[in-house]
C-alpha cells in the first residue's frame, strides 16, 4: 500500500503566490515559490531595483524568562550578554565536537529574546533547545506558524520604505524597530541575505496580505519592487558568498573552515559569568590546530553550472569538491564556492572542475564575487 505524502506547510502569502502564477516546490516541508518567471530576471530586479521574497519558512523562535541570556549563552557561539536592545546579531549553534547545527540570527528585545533558524533545522533545534534547558528556568516560544516573514531587499528599498517611515531607513545595520500597523505590531530589522541593503519584517500572519498590497502597491514592468523566488534568493546569496546550510556548512563542518571566525567568541568563558558555549573547547582545539579545509571561489568558463560535489582539480590532484554553485546573472560567467586543502592553492591559480565525463576550467578568486557599492 502507497504512503501518501507529507502535508505541505503553507505561509501566510500562499494565495499571494498562487494568484502570482509561482512555481511552488516543496522546500524543508513547506510549499514555496522557487520563481514566478525567470529566476533570472529576478534577480536583477533586486541587484537594480527591489524584490519581496516570502521567507515565512524560517523558524522564529522566542525565549523568555529569568534564565533565558544564559540559556542562549550556552547555547550561540557568539556573546549576547553585551547587545544592546533593538539590535541582532549574527551567530552559529555548534555540537559538542564543534560542528555547526545552524547559523542563526538573535534578536533582544527589552524583555525577550527571538532566534531566527533556518527551516530545515527548526525540528532538530526545537529537540535540542529540550536537552540543554536542564534547569534553567526559560520560556522557549516556537511562533513560526502564527507569524509571516518577508525579505524586502535592493538599491531602491530603503527611498521607498522612506515614503511611510522615517525611522526605519536610519536603522543601522543588524539592528531593528517595532512598528505599529493597525493595532497589530511588527518587527523590521536591516538584516538581508542577497548581498543588498533592505530590511526583514516578521509580523502576525493576519497582516500578510495588507503587508503585501503596502510593499507592492505599484503595479506592472517598471515597479521598483517585485514578488521574488527562493530561486533568485539562492543566486544573489552565492553572488555575495553567504553560506547555505547543507552546502556550506553541516554538522562536519567547524566555522573557521567556512571563514566565520567573527560570528565565535572563544573567550565566552572569561566572563564574569563563567559561561561557556556547546563546542567551545573543541572549537578551541581545531583553531590552535588550523582548519582543515578552506571556502574558496572560483570563476568558471564557458557557461556550465558548476554543481556542489563537483570536485575540483589542479595538476591532475583533486583539491576538493563545489559546495554551491550558479550562472552568475549579474557577472555573467559561471561560479562557484569549494572547500579546498588549506594551502592547496592562490588567488589567481588555474584548476579544472569534473562534471560527469566533462572537465571545465576555472580560476581562483576573492570572495565575494559580487560587494554591492557603498
Amino acid at each position: 500500500m502507497e504512503q501518501e505524502a507529507p502535508t505541505l506547510l503553507e505561509t501566510p502569502f500562499h494565495r499571494f503566490h498562487q494568484e502570482h502564477g509561482a512555481n511552488l516546490i516543496d522546500f524543508a516541508g513547506w510549499e514555496m515559490p522557487i520563481r514566478y518567471g525567470s529566476i533570472m530576471e529576478e534577480h536583477k530586479q533586486v541587484r537594480n531595483a527591489g524584490g519581496l521574497f516570502d521567507v515565512s519558512h524560517m523558524g522564529r523562535i522566542y525565549f523568555s524568562g529569568r534564565h533565558a541570556r544564559r540559556f542562549l549563552e550556552r547555547l550561540l557561539t557568539r556573546r549576547v550578554s553585551d547587545m544592546k536592545e533593538n539590535t541582532c546579531r549574527y551567530s552559529l549553534i555548534c555540537n559538542e565536537e564543534g560542528g555547526v547545527k545552524d547559523d542563526v540570527l538573535i534578536y533582544r528585545f527589552s524583555d525577550k529574546w527571538l532566534l531566527v533558524v533556518n527551516a530545515s533545522n527548526r525540528a532538530k533545534l526545537l529537540d535540542h533547545f529540550e536537552q540543554i534547558q536542564g534547569e534553567l528556568k526559560v520560556k522557549i516560544d516556537d511562533q513560526t506558524e502564527s507569524t509571516a516573514m518577508v525579505a524586502v531587499q535592493g538599491p531602491k528599498v530603503m527611498d521607498i520604505i522612506g515614503q511611510f517611515s522615517s525611522e526605519v531607513p536610519s536603522l543601522k545595520r543588524y539592528s531593528f524597530c517595532q512598528k505599529n500597523l493597525m493595532i497589530l505590531k511588527m518587527v523590521i530589522s536591516r538584516t538581508g541575505y542577497t548581498g543588498e541593503d533592505g530590511v526583514e519584517v516578521i509580523l502576525p500572519a493576519k497582516m500578510a496580505d495588507m503587508a503585501v498590497k503596502l510593499l507592492l502597491k505599484d503595479k506592472g514592468e517598471s515597479a521598483a519592487i517585485k514578488p521574488t523566488g527562493l530561486g533568485a534568493r539562492d543566486t544573489l546569496r552565492i553572488e555575495a558568498a553567504m553560506p547555505l546550510y547543507g552546502h556550506e556548512l553541516d554538522e562536519d563542518t567547524d566555522p573557521f573552515e567556512a571563514g566565520l571566525d567573527f560570528a565565535v567568541n572563544l573567550d565566552k568563558d572569561q566572563d564574569d559569568n563563567g559561561e561557556t558555549f556547546i563546542g567551545q573547547e573543541a572549537l578551541k582545539e581545531i583553531k590552535a590546530q588550523g582548519p582543515r579545509r578552506q571556502l574558496i571561489g572560483i570563476r568558471m568558463q564557458g557557461r556550465r553550472t558548476p554543481r556542489q560535489g563537483n570536485a575540483i582539480y589542479s595538476d591532475g590532484t583533486q583539491l576538493g569538491a563545489v559546495t554551491s554553485g550558479c550562472l552568475s546573472p549579474t557577472l555573467g560567467h559561471p561560479i562557484a564556492m569549494a572547500y579546498v586543502t588549506p594551502g592547496s592553492c592562490s588567488i589567481g591559480d588555474p584548476v579544472t572542475l569534473a562534471a560527469g565525463s566533462s572537465r571545465v576550467e576555472g580560476e581562483i578568486i576573492a570572495l565575494p564575487f559580487y560587494k554591492r557599492a557603498k
